[in-house]
């Protein structure tokens, strides 16, 4: 029941609070007493009970014993006085200094009013002091304690003075024991106070771990969510939108050329198998297993356990299924091709796969370039398109959509410069460069050494 640094919290939330007091709490909160001052004073009120019965026994059945008399109006005195002293108690976290100070003040009383021969001191003093070195600094809890100790030494040899010979002994004496008592308790308050606010530093730190550990996994996590939502976007919004050209293809032919409309049905039937393909391959990435183009699990194939993925070089096919589309792809290599971390190749297909589709999307039928070019330090893409020669010119070629953004996120993970904006002539141009960090091209090649339209 003693105060403690969190002035305010119950014991129960102590950090290794015993047992006991945790109970003690739950059942004094069940009962309605809360805060410090009601229970300092259900506390005062226990310790003058107990100082009461103990001051009666030993004055009625020990003192007789000892061979010690007290006249029974002292007897009173010193009962009433005592019992005073503990229930000065309630005072002692609300007015820590005021309590001892009472204490000390009812203390020399007590004194004064027992014979002699003999010394009486209650547990007041004791849990007054105790509580000093719970609330303040040790210097300064030890200071109020040995002010208490001289105090109470002081206020004794002032009242007895000229009552009983030898008043240095009396005053050593009273100095000796107001040490042991004052100063004993503070130091193990202090020692209390000390180890609660080390397993409050504990538990805090603790806290603050798991509170860092649950960001980490909060943010691994939705790095993780980002980056599927990254592939599923590239993969639906590329084949789905083939799909929807070619319906609209279809949809016109059914009637004039059954053949073609039948040719392009198939197609269909073709890129919506791929694309559930692809999709079984993200899925295969968030069960943490790889499924392979039959559909059956597979180990997967690199140290992450991540699925196979296109990567750079199956732009011909990307390409060649966007000419498939009546599109008009043009494709261009320049440099010694070599290769690139898989992250940035993979990376670099979907930003590919991203610009084709949105060409498709918003620009049908314009012309498309994609260049990709191996420099002696780096690796730059770019795709770009004229404006739209049919239908309606995009309404939001600036605001950022979940396409430019998955691209600009991309580019970020690895590494890359990446910039996007229309053109002079009204088209639109997406660029990426990433950084090898060395001249990978042979000796005496330069970066313009070959170029040529991809033959796909």
């Amino acid at each position: 029941m003693a105060d403690h640094p969190g002035a305010g919290r119950a014991p129960a939330d102590i950090p290794g609070s015993p047992r006991l007091t945790r109970r003690i709490d739950e059942r004094l909160t069940r009962l309605g007493v809360t805060g410090r001052f009601a229970r300092d004073c259900l506390l005062a009120a226990g310790v003058a009970v107990a100082t009461f019965a103990l001051l009666t026994t030993f004055l009625r059945f020990a003192a007789p014993v000892e061979g010690l008399s007290v006249d029974p109006a002292r007897a009173r005195v010193l009962v009433a006085v005592a019992s005073v002293q503990a229930l000065v108690l309630c005072l002692r976290r609300v007015r820590p200094r005021l309590c001892l100070g009472l204490v000390v003040g009812l203390q020399v009383v007590v004194t004064a009013v027992v014979p002699s021969e003999a010394t009486v001191r209650g547990l007041a003093p004791l849990v007054a002091a105790y509580t000093v070195g719970t609330l303040f600094p040790v210097r300064t809890a030890l200071l109020l304690a040995g002010a208490a100790t001289v105090a109470e030494a002081s206020g004794v040899v002032a009242v007895t003075a000229g009552m009983t010979p030898g008043i240095l002994v009396t005053a050593l004496g009273h100095l000796t024991s107001g040490a042991l008592s004052y100063l004993g308790a503070t130091f193990v308050g202090s020692y209390v106070a000390t180890h609660r606010r080390y397993l409050e530093l504990v538990r805090v730190r603790a806290d603050e771990a798991l509170r860092a550990h649950r960001e980490k996994v909060r943010a691994a996590i939705g790095a993780e969510r980002a980056r599927m939502a990254r592939e599923l976007h590239d993969v639906a919004a590329h084949h789905l939108s083939g799909m929807v050209v070619q319906a609209a293809a279809v949809e016109r032919l059914i009637d004039r050329d059954p053949a073609a409309a039948k040719a392009g049905v198939a197609w269909i039937r073709g890129q919506g198998k791929e694309t559930l393909d692809n999709l079984r391959l993200v899925v295969g990435v968030l069960r943490g297993r790889s499924v392979n183009r039959g559909g059956a699990d597979t180990a997967g194939h690199d140290d992450d356990n991540n699925a196979p993925v296109p990567g750079l070089v199956s732009l011909d096919d990307l390409v060649r299924t966007a000419r498939d589309l009546g599109a008009s792809v043009e494709f261009v290599r320049k440099g010694p091709q070599r290769e690139v971390p898989p992250i940035a190749d993979v990376a670099l297909y979907r930003m590919v796969q991203e610009c084709l589709s949105n060409a498709r999307q918003h620009a049908p039928g314009a012309p498309v370039r994609v260049e990709l070019r191996f420099l002696p330090r780096e690796v730059a893409l770019g795709v770009s398109n004229e404006p739209a020669t049919r239908g309606p010119e995009p309404t939001a070629r600036t605001g950022g959509g979940v396409g430019l953004v998955g691209m600009r996120e991309r580019a970020q993970l690895i590494g890359a410069r990446f910039a996007a904006g229309p053109t002079s002539p009204g088209g639109w141009s997406v660029t990426v460069t990433l950084p090898t960090g060395r001249d990978d091209a042979p000796p005496g090649s330069t970066a313009t050494a070959t170029e040529g339209e991809d033959p796909a």
